[in-house]
Order: C-alpha cells, then structure tokens, then sequence
C-alpha cells in the first residue's frame, strides 16, 4: 500500500511540474477583427491585400479566413480543407505584439487569435497529391542571382494588389511578382515564391524542387490572348466571382507558353506525385467572436 501511495505522489508530482512548465499560449496585447469593405474589380479598381508589421504593430487587410490560416500554419491554398466560406468572407486584423514579442512570433499569435474568434476546430491529416514539381532543366539554370535589398529587422510587409489591368504580389526587400501589360515579371524571389506564385495559374500545386537557395530575377512574355487565360486564373484563384462567360474563357486554354517560356530559363515543371499535409477544418464560426 506504501509503495502505491508512493507511485501516485510521484505521478502527482510530475503532472504538477509539466502544469507549471507548460508554455504560455502566445497572443496579442489586443487585436480587432472586422469585416473588409469591399473594394470593387470593376471598372479598372484595385484590390488591396496584405499583411504589414513595423515594430509592434500589425495590420492586416482584405484577407479571407482561408488566407489567414495558410500564413498562420505556412501551408498552401490547396492544402486547407473546411467550408467554401473560409475562401469568400474577408476580414481587416489590426492588432498588437505584446512588449519583448519577436515577429517570428506572428504566426503562433494569429493561430491563437483564429482559434479565440472564430472558434476554430481543425485536425491534420496528410494527402498525396498530383503536383507541378520545379527542377532545373538539363541544360543548367539560365537566370542569375539577384540579391534581396538591404532591410530592417522590425518591418515586415508581404501584400498584394489587383485589378482590370493585371496583380501584384510584393514580398518586400525589392522581391515583388506581377502579371501586367502581357506579361509576367518577377524580381529577387526565391524559388519556393515562384512556386507558390506559378500555382496560380495553373491546376496543380506547384512545389519548388530546384534545392536552389538564392533570389533570382526573371520576365516572360505573353501574346494578348495568352495573358488574358493567366489574369482569369489568378482572379479565381484569389477566390474573385468572376461571370460565367469570363470562366467560359478557359475552355481549351493550354499551359504551353508558360512551360516554354520557364524552359527558356532553365526551369522545368515536371508531373510528381507528393504527400503534403492538409489542416481539416472540422467546424468553425462565420462570425468572429466581438472584439
């Protein structure tokens, strides 16, 4: 009886130390949820959306749930599954990093922010998927290296904007991605960001496989008609309802001229076959929880 008395004490014991050890669950100091105003695509208007840090605070606007949660867990679009309104409502986040917090802290506050707000139950699970994998070509990568412009260690900015007239993604430090004027132009990026940049024009994931470590520069060049198929993909890959006769517009449209013009780079898109994981969104609350 002694001796179980004892294990029991013991186990006690350790279950208080592990209470008293665990990690505190990292937050903002505050943080306001409110719904995005819209900002119309027609007639030439310019959609604005990103996530902006500069000391202690952040600001995030025009993101959809589904958006915050790819930044939070630093997954991508196809590898979130839950409710077609995750990818529809949006939502401006403007909050607080408490005193001492480092921005590589960001994505663990927002995680506990969604979870909070929007109640938030999800699970991981892992799914093979067909992808795009990105791997230098036989004849050697063509583009050169183009270093990041020098930046300062409290400023984070990664946002995005778009229109009638093309998209612009801007990663900060001189690295931005644009599809504009029958073209597309890439400058300091590495390769996981033209990866990720690529899948939106295209059906499959795209994943970088190149095991390339630098910023590179890069532009290819599109006829009218070619331009007008990836300017559509990019809007419904942002979650934009487009008219039916716009969708229409892709029926028959083939992927050739951006496979050719990355092969003139140096870069190949090959058919593979990849497990990734996936966050399962088993429930989660349309309306934030009041500020």
């Amino acid at each position: 009886m002694r001796m179980i008395r004892s294990v029991i004490l013991a186990v006690a014991g350790s279950a208080a130390v592990l209470a008293q050890t665990a990690p505190a669950r990292l937050e903002f100091e505050v943080a306001s949820i409110k719904p995005s105003a819209d900002q119309a695509l027609a007639s030439g208007g310019q959609v604005h959306a990103g996530v902006q840090i500069d000391g202690a605070q952040v600001h995030c606007t025009y993101l959809s749930v589904r958006d915050y949660l790819r930044i939070a867990y630093e997954v991508k679009e196809h590898q979130i599954a839950g409710p077609d309104w995750l990818a529809s409502e949006r939502f401006d986040i403007h909050a607080k990093l408490p005193a001492g917090a480092k921005r590589e802290q960001f994505r663990e506050m927002l995680q506990s922010l969604l979870a909070e707000r929007f109640q938030i139950k999800m699970h991981r699970d892992s799914k093979e998927f067909a992808v795009y994998g990105v791997v230098v070509g036989k004849g050697g990568l063509k583009m050169k290296e183009s270093p990041l412009d020098p930046g300062t260690e409290d400023a984070v900015s990664v946002t995005g904007s778009g229109g009638a007239r093309g998209t612009t993604l801007d990663f900060g430090r001189g690295a931005y991605f644009t599809l504009a004027d029958n073209r597309l132009e890439a400058r300091k990026l590495t390769m996981a960001q033209l990866a990720d940049s690529l899948g939106r024009f295209i059906e499959r994931p795209v994943v970088d496989m190149t095991e390339l470590t630098g910023t590179y520069d890069l532009t290819l060049e599109f006829t009218p008609e070619e331009y007008r198929v990836l300017l559509i993909r990019t809007a419904l890959a942002a979650g934009v309802n487009l008219p039916p006769e716009v969708v229409r517009m892709l029926e028959g449209a083939s992927d050739e001229s951006l496979f050719k013009g990355l092969q003139s780079l140096g870069l190949k898109l090959e058919s593979r076959k990849a497990p990734l994981e996936v966050l399962v969104i088993d429930s989660a609350s349309k309306t934030p929880i009041a500020n």
